[in-house]
């Protein structure tokens, strides 16, 4: 399937009017839609929140009469069941649309190809696949909870040169500098939940708020704290907002707490995971320790590593990044891709996934 210059340019814009509902969507995916009759953008559009209309509709009544016989971009194929809103296919269909580009098969079980066909018994030309992995990324948490049931991990961590993330008594703030903190803050915002181990929550007293940027909701305050340790006065628990996940049956005054345990006392990661996908959790963001971190690696829990590294020594005996075990030889390493490497002030960013 050939798409013309022109198609891609509009599809451009409209994963551009998607990613504005980037901090705002979830758990919906971000979708934007451009529709464009004899050469011009007629109308546009894109999904702002939960609950309120997608982007084809906003589209649609942006552009008025001038959409029949338009070319609607979308960025996710248009929904074909009724949840919080009618479907789009629908009223693409009822508008008079000529034609549909869709960037990608929405992964949703209860679209999953069935509004694309809608499209096409209705008499409209629909095509699909342009700029798919774009659009693919822009809602990988998304796509992960509809086909995997869980979301998409993402691991935070600052570290010194030598990797480490805390003096041996705990003590981390700041290793990193200011502008490093916006840049973690941005994908904050864009997270559906923040999790974090108990001992983090011990030794340093996190908000796992958003601050350093704007943002009009919080995500969703995790801990797995197995032997619930986390302290009455965290701030974690401001607002009753927090969700902890403990190995023993108890509970902790302004939290949620459900109990999913596993060997040795542990908590069961895989469980949590699957627990915040039926919750609709898309992103998740981890902040904690080594323990954590290591544990989440080894249970292959972990999609992708957000490392800010500053140029700073802490020692041997300061704290790691990951508690992973001892290896006999260098294959048995875990290798990494980056997909993202910049300068942020005096400290440096990475973006890498498991190879």
């Amino acid at each position: 399937m050939s798409f013309s210059a022109a198609d891609r340019e509009y599809m451009v814009r409209a994963l551009r009017l998607a990613a504005q509902g980037m901090n705002t969507t979830t758990p919906n995916p971000r979708v934007g839609c451009v529709l464009v009759k004899d050469g011009a953008v007629v109308g546009e559009g894109w999904h702002e929140r939960a609950g309120e209309a997608h982007a084809e509709v906003h589209a649609l009544r942006n552009a008025g009469d001038a959409a029949r016989g338009a070319t609607a971009y979308v960025t996710l194929e248009p929904c074909s069941h009724h949840g919080r809103t009618p479907p789009c296919a629908d009223a693409l269909v009822a508008a008079g649309v000529a034609r549909v580009i869709a960037a990608m098969r929405d992964p949703n079980p209860q679209v999953a190809g069935e509004g694309l066909a809608r499209l096409t018994q209705s008499g409209i030309e629909v095509e699909c696949g342009l700029m798919e992995d774009d659009a693919r990324n822009l809602n990988i948490g998304f796509v992960s909870r509809m086909t995997r049931g869980r979301p998409w991990v993402r691991l935070k961590v600052a570290a010194s040169l030598d990797g480490k993330t805390a003096l041996m008594n705990g003590v981390s703030q700041w290793i990193t500098g200011t502008e490093a903190r916006r840049h973690a803050h941005a994908w904050r915002a864009r997270s559906c939940a923040i999790m974090t181990g108990s001992g983090t929550v011990v030794d340093d007293d996190p908000s796992l708020t958003v601050r350093d940027v704007p943002c009009t909701r919080q995500p969703l305050r995790v801990v797995v704290d197995g032997d619930l340790k986390t302290p009455p006065t965290a701030k974690v628990l401001a607002d009753h907002g927090a969700l902890i996940y403990t190995s023993r049956s108890g509970r902790l005054p302004g939290a949620e707490t459900v109990t999913l345990p596993a060997e040795a006392g542990k908590v069961d990661l895989l469980g949590v995971m699957t627990d915040l996908g039926r919750r609709g959790i898309n992103e998740l963001m981890v902040e904690g320790g080594a323990r954590l971190n290591g544990a989440l690696i080894k249970a292959d829990l972990v999609d992708e590593l957000l490392i800010y590294q500053a140029p700073v020594l802490l020692g041997d005996i300061a704290r790691g990044m990951f508690d992973l075990p001892e290896l006999e030889s260098l294959g048995e390493a875990r290798r990494l891709v980056v997909h993202e490497r910049r300068a942020l002030g005096s400290d440096i960013f990475l973006r890498a996934r498991f190879a």
